[in-house]
């Protein structure tokens, strides 16, 4: 029997009351609270985050590194690595910084600014660091300087001598003197120390490093009165350096400034006496290496009568810097160079920080660091407004195949 239009619709009406009464009763299946029982969730809720909390750095402070540990570079970066490790090592043998110890946690970037910032960002997202030791070099180290700012983590780097590090945050500080204190005050040691008015300059446009050295090494000759009378450069791969060194040969200069990094300087050396140009060279810290074995060879004395500005000379009586590099002898059997050192004192400026902050909080870090006084093995340390040391610079003579003492001179002079 057909039904009415009317019962078809008091049909489909009866099956939706139905289908809600289903969604209604399924919908009560879902647990109540009370007010007491929710407050009690919450609150298990913020136990479990505080455990998270502790438990990402239990019974260890996180500290970062980063260095070139292969590649070009890597004398620098493995020096360096091992400064800071023999100083966190010392560290946790006296008890730690806060009760705990350290855990130091460094990657190889390879001397490479991409590789450099993907490994800053793992130890900042994977290994939850509180503050970063590094980079090394001046490239990688701006790079990772700009995102450290962004993080506002404390950072230092040991080494990298680039003025713009810094100035990328006031979280960035550094162990070494820049690039404009050295290049100016070789200038300044050309024209007060050395008495000569006449210089010639070499250096790799395509270096941030190198660049810095010339541009700061140009403005002070101006201002010493010493007469630039060739001005060269070449770009980073290049090994054949003789058509640049026979145009600074004619220009009959009394000095030539070589702002590069060992590799280099030591081809730039020997190019220059094959040529006939025999003047003193100079340089800054990146000649710290031209006198290893698997760099300058068996030919020990071809850098015999270089200067360069470096953070100390392995000469120097002072005791702390004595009792490093007895210590770093004895750990790693080898001799240090600068960039040890500076890891080193880049590494302890650290744990001190963080000691006298009495937390891991950041800014409670950074300002630390910004009042820090420091003893170290290249010199007592304070920072200026741009958290740059304020420190002596030694002058090293390269003499008789070995880095000696030869002066110490203020970035002012």
């Amino acid at each position: 029997m057909r039904k009415s239009k009317t019962e078809k619709i008091m049909s489909v009406i009866l099956v939706l009351m139905a289908i809600i009464m289903l969604l209604a009763a399924c919908g009560e299946t879902t647990e109540k609270k009370t007010p007491d029982e929710d407050a009690q969730v919450k609150e298990a809720d913020n136990t479990d985050t505080e455990a998270n909390d502790e438990d990402s750095t239990g019974d260890t402070i996180k500290i970062g590194g980063l260095a070139p540990l292969t590649g070009d570079v890597s004398i620098y970066g493995i020096a360096a690595d091992n400064g800071a490790q023999l100083a966190m090592k010392e560290v946790n043998e006296k008890g730690g910084v806060l009760g705990k110890k350290i855990e130091y946690i460094v990657y190889d970037e390879k001397g490479d600014s991409v590789e450099a910032t993907n490994a800053y960002n793992r130890l900042v997202n994977e290994d939850k660091i509180v503050a970063l030791v590094g980079d090394v070099t001046s490239g990688p180290s701006i790079t990772v300087a700009q995102r450290a700012a962004l993080d506002n983590m404390p950072m230092i780097t040991p080494t990298g001598t680039s003025a713009d590090i810094t100035e990328q945050g006031p979280n960035v500080f550094r162990a070494c003197f820049i690039d404009d204190t050295q290049g100016e005050l070789m200038a300044t040691f050309i024209a007060k120390e050395m008495k000569l008015t006449k210089a010639a300059l070499i250096y790799n446009i395509s270096d941030n490093y190198s660049q810095g050295l010339a541009d700061a090494f140009l403005g002070r000759c101006e201002t010493e009165g010493v007469e630039i009378v060739a001005n060269e450069n070449y770009s980073s791969g290049d090994t054949d350096f003789k058509t640049q060194l026979t145009r600074i040969l004619a220009a009959e200069p009394e000095v030539l400034y070589v702002p590069n990094y060992y590799n280099d300087n030591i081809m730039i050396v020997r190019q220059a006496k094959q040529v006939g140009l025999d003047v003193p060279f100079l340089g800054g810290d990146g000649w710290d290496g031209v006198l290893s074995e698997n760099v300058i060879g068996e030919d020990k004395n071809d850098a015999d009568g270089a200067y360069f500005t470096n953070h100390y000379a392995p000469d120097d009586p002072n005791e702390k810097l004595q009792n490093f590099l007895t210590a770093y002898r004895d750990a790693y059997g080898m001799e240090a160079i600068s960039f040890a050192a500076l890891g080193y004192d880049g590494a302890m400026m650290m744990a001190q920080a963080i000691e006298e902050a009495g937390s891991t909080d950041a800014d409670a870090i950074i300002n630390a660091l910004k009042n820090i006084e420091y003893e170290g093995v290249t010199g007592n340390i304070t920072f200026d407004e741009n958290n740059n040391p304020i420190k002596p610079v030694t002058i090293i003579l390269i003499k008789d195949g070995n880095y000696t003492l030869f002066s110490k001179m203020q970035s002012d002079e």
